[in-house]
C-alpha cells in the first residue's frame, strides 16, 4: 500500500496559480498511476488528472486540460498538480490518489486504492 501526503494547498485569488504536491512512500508498482481528485462542498468527487508512474503518460478530466498540468518526479516520489487561471469554482479539497493502470484510464474513484488526506484549495473572487 502506498502512503500519500499532500501539500501546497491554500488561498489564492481568481486568476492566480497554485501548485500542490503529493509525496508517495511505500512500494510503488511498475504499472502505478498517480492522480488527483477534488471535492467541493455538497458535490461529488471529481476526477482531475492522472499520470502513469513509469512513462509519464497523462490523462485529464473534463475542462481540466489547459489550466491544470500533472507531472511527476520519480527521484522524489512526488506528483505535482500545477493549476493556473484559477476560478472560484476550483475551490475544493484536492486529494492525491494512487492506483494501477489496467489497459485504460479510469476516472472512477473506486479504481484508486490509495488516498491522501486532502489539501484545501480556496480561490477567492
Amino acid at each position: 500500500q502506498v502512503q500519500l501526503v499532500e501539500s501546497g494547498g491554500g488561498l489564492v485569488q481568481a486568476g492566480g496559480s497554485l501548485r500542490v504536491a503529493c509525496a508517495a512512500s511505500g512500494r510503488t508498482p511498475s504499472n502505478a498511476v498517480m492522480g488527483w481528485f477534488r471535492q467541493a462542498p455538497g458535490k461529488e468527487r471529481e476526477f482531475v488528472a492522472a499520470i502513469t508512474w513509469s512513462s509519464g503518460g497523462t490523462y485529464y478530466g473534463n475542462s481540466m486540460q489547459g489550466r491544470f498540468t500533472i507531472s511527476r518526479d520519480n527521484a522524489k516520489n512526488t506528483v505535482y498538480l500545477q493549476m493556473i487561471s484559477l476560478k472560484p469554482e476550483d475551490t475544493a479539497v484536492y486529494y492525491c490518489v494512487g492506483g494501477r493502470y489496467r489497459s485504460q484510464w479510469s476516472r472512477n474513484p473506486a479504481d484508486f486504492g490509495s488516498w491522501g488526506q486532502g489539501t484545501q484549495v480556496t480561490v477567492s473572487s
